[in-house]
């Protein structure tokens, strides 16, 4: 293929497209592999595929936000991503409503289905060099689900964090409890721990 012809299917591609894409775009599995073998593409997993020479971006993180469009990062990992804790979870916690289908992901991820009614709250996005943006809850809400979950994630990192935010500035405990309310198991232990931090 011409560098006219290369240029003309990456601007009709993006820098990230799926194999479902490619084929849109006229381009024969022969064709697609010889790009991946060359090192022209990056294969990103389940048909993802990323042109090497795009800016910089989390290959994982992108894989997640192309195939999993309501993919949220939550618990621990929002958690590092907001600062609040110090430790790089080895996995990826997303968050997706109840009743989605279970992705399959070649990146490292641990999975957390959420209730629909109040998946969106403290939901914010991220732009992670997708075609779209993957979901990151906020400081607040990551700090109310690693709470409420805190059985399965430990009370030290629930309170670690809740520690660290409450040191910051521009802070509202307030706010934190109202967001709570929303998570009845969440509130009353957050309002112990803000009692003794406070």
């Amino acid at each position: 293929m011409s560098i006219d012809g290369h240029l003309a299917l990456r601007e009709r591609l993006g820098e990230t497209f799926t194999y479902g894409d490619a084929k849109k775009a006229g381009v024969g599995d022969k064709h697609l592999y010889r790009l991946r073998d060359s090192g022209d593409i990056t294969a990103l997993g389940g048909g993802v595929y990323r042109w090497a020479d795009a800016p910089l971006a989390d290959a994982d993180l992108v894989e997640i936000a192309e195939r999993v469009p309501r993919a949220t990062l939550c618990l621990e990992t929002a958690l590092a991503r907001h600062g609040l804790i110090d430790a790089i979870p080895s996995v990826i916690d997303i968050a997706v409503p109840r009743g989605a289908t279970r992705p399959v992901l070649r990146a490292p991820c641990r999975l957390h289905q959420f209730d629909t009614r109040t998946f969106d709250l403290g939901r914010e996005t991220l732009d992670v060099g997708a075609r779209r943006p993957i979901g990151l809850y906020s400081a607040e809400r990551s700090l109310i689900d690693v709470v409420r979950l805190r059985h399965l994630e430990g009370s030290d990192v629930a309170w670690e964090a809740l520690r660290r935010w409450i040191g910051r500035p521009g802070r509202s405990p307030a706010r934190l409890i109202e967001l709570a309310r929303n998570f009845p198991r969440a509130e009353p232990a957050l309002r112990r721990a803000l009692e003794i931090l406070l």
